[in-house]
């Protein structure tokens, strides 16, 4: 793996969280402009990008090696979901603040910066590979996302019906019996999904310019986490897979899959539903901007 090919990619991700920073103090993003853009990407781009994710690939691996990836997505979340279980016991906080704990440790963002890490490490076919191990990712983080982030109190079962849970559900079907829609839909999806990434970064760093200076570096609980999420949950995952003799390509993604920082779907979500929004603000930030150095030393030590 290269160091620095990653480092760059990296970097062009902090630039779009910089460029959102940025245009919160210019006034062009802030209040109810964020609200308005976060409900369209969770509505309509991101569920493009989703599906296109999927269909768009040249050719789609045998059904024994989806299966494999669906496999290594269940022990994915299973180790993510005990660190749920356990750490938030042991880290100090709020309600709010809690739910931000659970959520950063649960879902990594295998989708807007997992999908081009990917690309960088691996080549243009480790893209579908990535896509269909965030499969789970969409149909968790929209469904129990909401209910770790704010409570039961905030969770509604018609949340289970949300447009990105029934796009990775249409994902998941289409992947699974290799139906093709024509290619014209692919391309739409894509060109419309297309836009999900740079702009959910812009959200982010337009939220991050409403906090104080230097906060989010002073926070011990917020270093300690960033620890947990960018390095001791990938080593972790990689000693349980090591054993399973799996290929190469597959091993190498999911490790560094959860390499990844908090997800960006977090602070849509807490801003839908009434969760801690700054504080997820903070993770996703301090998160992503470790995860330029710790994401280059995962894919070289571990893989």
């Amino acid at each position: 793996m290269d160091f620095f090919d990653v480092f760059g990619e990296m970097l062009v991700i902090l630039a779009a969280i910089a460029a959102g920073f940025a245009a919160n103090r210019l006034g062009y993003l802030g209040g109810e402009t964020d609200q308005k853009i976060s409900k369209l990407l969770l509505n309509i781009t991101m569920p493009a990008m989703i599906v296109a994710a999927v269909i768009t690939g040249e050719e789609l691996p045998e059904i024994g090696t989806i299966l494999s990836i669906l496999e290594v997505s269940v022990v994915f979340y299973l180790l993510a979901f005990a660190f749920v279980l356990l750490v938030p016991r042991f880290l100090p906080g709020t309600p709010g603040q809690k739910g931000v704990w659970r959520y950063a440790l649960a879902f990594p963002n295998v989708g807007f910066i997992g999908y081009p890490v990917a690309v960088a490490l691996f080549g243009e076919g480790a893209l579908f590979y990535a896509a269909i191990l965030a499969l789970p990712f969409n149909l968790l983080s929209f469904s129990l996302g909401p209910l770790l982030l704010a409570g039961a109190a905030r969770f509604r079962w018609k949340q289970l019906f949300a447009p990105c849970i029934v796009a990775s559900v249409l994902g998941l079907v289409l992947a699974l019996t290799r139906l093709r829609p024509p290619a014209l839909v692919g391309e739409i999806l894509d060109f419309t999904g297309g836009i999900t990434v740079p702009l959910s970064l812009l959200v982010v760093g337009s939220l991050l310019a409403g906090m104080p200076a230097g906060q989010v570096f002073r926070s011990p609980r917020l270093w300690v986490l960033t620890a947990i999420r960018l390095l001791v949950l990938p080593a972790t995952l990689c000693l349980i897979l090591h054993p399973m003799e799996l290929e190469p390509l597959v091993l190498g993604i999911a490790v560094t899959q959860m390499a990844m920082p908090a997800a960006v779907n977090g602070t849509l979500l807490s801003m839908e539903y009434g969760g801690d929004t700054e504080c997820m603000a903070q993770i996703t930030f301090l998160t992503t901007v470790c995860s330029i150095v710790t994401i280059p030393i995962v894919a070289v030590l571990l893989l």
